[in-house]
């Protein structure tokens, strides 16, 4: 969303917004890229880690991007997911939460 200059999701979805509250993720993800899409984008690429000690994500990983990919409206060859672990360190590795870190490419539409 900043990357098209529509502020953060925070603003488009307040979490003091009941409607808001245990929803699917999915649905907010579609939203998001139909909001992108209205501001004339399109998704490149997606290149996303996972940070976690447990539990081992490498076998979820191939549904986890034909997900991301049928939500997003682009090939599950442009959704990359990779997994690794921080090795004891922080909150991740404590086991407290996970993190993730995400790249996404858009293009602008001519």
């Amino acid at each position: 969303l900043g990357a098209v200059a529509l502020r953060d999701i925070g603003y488009h979805f307040p979490p003091s917004d009941e409607q808001y509250k245990g929803i699917d993720s999915k649905i907010l993800l579609r939203r998001v890229m139909q909001l992108v899409r209205e501001q004339g984008y399109e998704l490149g690429n997606v290149d996303a880690t996972i940070a976690a000690e447990r539990p081992k994500l490498k076998e979820h990983i191939p549904a986890m991007q034909q997900t991301l990919a049928e939500v997003m409206g682009a090939e599950v060859s442009d959704v990359s997911i990779k997994a690794t672990t921080t090795e004891g360190l922080g909150f991740t590795g404590r086991e407290e939460g996970f993190s993730a870190y995400v790249v996404t490419l858009l293009i602008a539409k001519v």
